[in-house]
């Protein structure tokens, strides 16, 4: 299931860039997170896919959305400057951002050469 992020969960369960300048992943599973907005049409088109993922990849990764309209804080922290954006964020390495609506080809791509790259192995 996709899960909602407020700046608090955001911190508790990815990173608390309030404590660490360094990244330092909090989470216990690979992640996606979406920023999006309500009125962006393509964010609108990408949100079954990650529905879809989500339960393809559950128990494998999380995948989280963040309302860049409701958490504007966490959308300048990250840069976001256009919607829809998705930070890939593996376990051990840099999380990698994406700009733009993904097909979910892509997506698929992605979670397997970024996110789980070392389960592959």
């Amino acid at each position: 299931m996709v899960e909602h992020l407020t700046k608090q969960t955001f911190l508790d369960k990815v990173f608390n860039y309030e404590q660490n300048k360094e990244w330092k992943f909090e989470g216990n599973l690979p992640c996606i997170i979406d920023f999006y907005a309500d009125w962006c049409g393509p964010c609108k088109m990408v949100a079954p896919i990650l529905e879809d993922l989500a339960v393809e990849y559950d128990g494998k990764i999380n995948i989280y959305k963040i309302n860049t309209e409701a958490e504007e804080e966490l959308a300048g922290a990250f840069g976001i400057r256009s919607i829809p954006s998705m930070l890939f964020v593996p376990m051990n390495e840099q999380p990698q951002m994406s700009v733009g609506a993904l097909p979910k080809d892509s997506l698929i791509k992605a979670i397997g050469d970024v996110l789980l790259k070392d389960q592959n192995n």
